[in-house]
């Protein structure tokens, strides 16, 4: 008896892990992406872990509930375990009860995918691949790149040209095969599974493949292992594909499956207002049709016209409750620069958008003063340095004079 097995997020057929590997033929590839559904009685069965052993093993602490049967062939990078701040300041000046952030910009490569990237490099590997490929506006791409790298898998990589350079620069080290095309990331998108499935290599495109998710609610695990009795209230997250939103649903709802936790806290996914299609999508009401728009902000990272985990987000959504939010490009640069003073954590544009999209919902009147809120960085700051830069003063050049120096410390 396997252990999972997967279902279409919109008919609800049914396939064993080896009759489908990314979405149901009868739904199509947006309408018909799979979830993973466990055999909760031989889960429990394996249930074994410690926080010692996240330390130890970051996401494969959780191998209990994980897409895989028998030994897992992984990456030798500790992925996940990342640090869990609690921010005094930032409870006192938005009258809260208490704010936490999760720092996913901690992980091997600098962002919140490399929890994606560990579990699709090892079913390529499970499933006998020695080439994967994705389609990404940076992040997904660079995580791929170097979990491939130490796993001996070659890595093809479409990216729109417009990718931050220090991203691309990422890809280089790794030694990933890179595709830069002139073209928005959905076209790029399109392109990559064209060519790779032509080619006969692995998909590590978001809700494509359904084995993504699993590794990104690990972060949602940790949380809950970390906070035990105590969750938050809220959890704010960025959102582009749908899936990092989907999945922190997942994670809470897989640990309440096994009697772990009591509530699943409420998930708001923030989008870019240039790029909320995840948001129109929902407010147009069930039954959810994908509403794809031309996106545009700085946040590259969730810069998604055509999300492809849509439908999954909106339902997880809707099932508890949550909320979804956009935020303007101007509030985002701003939300990193007022994230590093208050905390000390660099976030790149798409990580900050989290922490704008609270102060709003606090403005709102959404969030109140008893609230406990953690939120989610999921990528490191450096990866972006050229549109922060856009919102802070030049550095003055001072010559090698003391008095000059004297004169600008006034």
């Amino acid at each position: 008896m396997s252990k999972y097995l997967l279902k279409c997020i919109t008919c609800g057929k049914e396939f064993a892990k080896d009759e489908a590997d990314y979405y149901c033929p009868d739904c199509g590839d947006r309408k018909g992406t799979l979830e993973v559904v466990y055999d909760f009685a031989l889960v429990r069965k394996e249930f074994e872990f410690s926080l010692t052993s996240l330390q130890k093993r970051g996401i494969w602490a959780f191998d209990f509930l994980l897409p895989f049967e028998g030994k897992i062939d992984f990456p030798e990078l500790l992925v996940g375990n990342t640090p869990l701040y609690k921010s005094p300041s930032l409870s006192r000046k938005y009258g809260i009860r208490e704010v936490l952030i999760k720092d996913d910009g901690r992980n091997p490569t600098a962002s919140f995918k490399d929890r994606a990237s560990a579990i699709a490099v090892a079913k390529a590997m499970e499933k006998g691949f020695d080439t994967i490929f994705c389609a990404s506006t940076g992040n997904a791409a660079s995580s791929l790149s170097g979990l491939s790298a130490v796993s001996g898998l070659k890595s093809v990589i479409f990216v729109p040209s417009t990718a931050p350079v220090a991203k691309i620069t990422q890809l280089q080290v790794y030694g990933s095969k890179i595709l830069a095309i002139e073209a928005s990331y959905d076209r790029v998108f399109d392109l990559s599974m064209e060519i790779g499935m032509s080619m006969g290599w692995y998909c590590r495109n978001s809700a494509i493949n359904p084995y993504l998710l699993e590794g990104k609610k690990t972060c949602a695990l940790e949380l809950a292992f970390e906070m035990e009795d105590d969750l938050p209230d809220f959890i704010f997250v960025s959102a582009g594909d749908g899936t990092v939103l989907s999945s922190f649903y997942k994670g809470f709802e897989d640990m309440k499956e096994l009697g772990l936790i009591e509530k699943v806290p409420k998930i708001a996914g923030i989008q870019a207002e240039g790029s909320a299609a995840i948001k129109k999508t929902y407010e147009a009401g069930f039954p959810f049709e994908p509403i794809d728009l031309e996106a545009t902000t700085v946040a590259d990272s969730i810069c998604v016209g055509k999300p492809r985990d849509v439908i999954k987000a909106c339902h997880y959504t809707e099932a508890h409750d949550g909320l979804l939010l956009s935020v303007s490009d101007n509030e985002i640069l701003k939300s990193i620069i007022e994230l590093a003073r208050e905390t000390g954590v660099f976030a790149e544009p798409a990580g900050a958008t989290a922490f704008a999209g609270f102060k709003k919902a606090r403005k709102l009147g959404l969030v109140g003063e008893k609230d406990r809120v953690v939120i989610v960085v999921t990528g490191n700051g450096l990866k972006d340095l050229k549109n922060v830069s856009a919102v802070l003063p030049e550095v003055r050049i001072l010559p090698p004079d003391r008095d000059a120096i004297e004169e600008a410390l006034k």
